[in-house]
């Protein structure tokens, strides 16, 4: 197994500080991200994706109840299904990620929580006092000053730093990893300014549009997850850029907090 476990790892957001500045982001392939430079203010990430422990103890203080809790809305994923298939499960939740039937978040403290929304997501951030990234402000940050499409230059090195689908399909489980569907949030080599799993293990809510939004009903994720393989939504880049509704929920969907630059 390639999984590298962060050596520290704290239950509250620890936060690398970006500078002011400018920052090529986008590429001359992408239509909805095209080639770029960006001025951005200074703020901090988090260097890791916000956890199953975070969440409940929002939770825990604001009775919050999810869309998925509220609308049933849920899409979990359990092997084997056709590529890009996934099921609705009216019993899915964060706390059942992947439905009732396949077990909850119980020793998974430190795990990305999944299955929310990017209404969720924001009400998170409001309780937290921080706010999600920008779609610029998360390319910056992934790139960690690099200019390819992946920090760590050749793609054949994704297993070191992600965790993804390593599997041909989607019809039988891959664990090739040590992971079938999240990992603990670390468990992999971070980039080069400490930020883990930037790529893989759940796609990131960002804020912000795209020159090729036709709704506004669309918000969207970045970064891949443990469901992306090589062959079948390869998102774990630098560049990608996915769409989802605000009340849709994903077992491979979760978010990372960014917040002002203190000073």
């Amino acid at each position: 197994m390639l999984a590298l476990v962060a050596c520290a790892f704290l239950s509250a957001p620890q936060f690398v500080t970006v500078p002011a500045g400018q920052y090529r982001v986008g590429s001359r392939e992408k239509q909805n991200n095209p080639a770029r430079v960006v001025r951005l203010k200074a703020y901090e990430i988090a260097k890791f994706e916000t956890t199953n422990d975070e969440f409940a103890a929002f939770v825990k203080a604001t009775g919050y109840v999810t869309d998925a809790e509220r609308l049933g809305n849920a899409m979990v994923f359990q092997p084997p299904l056709p590529e890009f298939r996934w099921i609705r499960d009216k019993t899915a939740q964060w706390r059942f990620p992947n439905g009732v039937t396949r077990g909850g978040i119980e020793g998974k403290g430190r795990h990305p929580v999944t299955s929310i929304s990017f209404n969720d997501a924001t009400a998170y951030c409001k309780w937290a006092k921080v706010r999600l990234p920008s779609l610029e402000e998360w390319e910056a940050a992934a790139r960690a000053g690099t200019s390819g499409d992946h920090f760590f230059g050749e793609v054949g090195k994704i297993g070191e730093y992600a965790n993804i689908w390593h599997g041909r399909d989607h019809t039988k489980a891959d664990n090739s990893d040590g992971y079938v569907t999240t990992a603990p949030a670390g468990s992999f080599k971070a980039n080069p300014w400490g930020l883990y799993d930037v790529y893989g293990n759940v796609f990131e809510f960002c804020t912000g549009r795209l020159p090729t939004d036709k709704s506004k009903a669309t918000v969207h994720a970045r970064g891949g997850s443990w469901w992306c393989s090589k062959n079948s939504c390869s998102f774990f880049n630098s560049v990608d850029v996915g769409g989802v509704n605000p009340r849709a929920s994903f077992s491979n969907q979760g978010f990372r907090v960014a917040r002002d630059a203190k000073g």
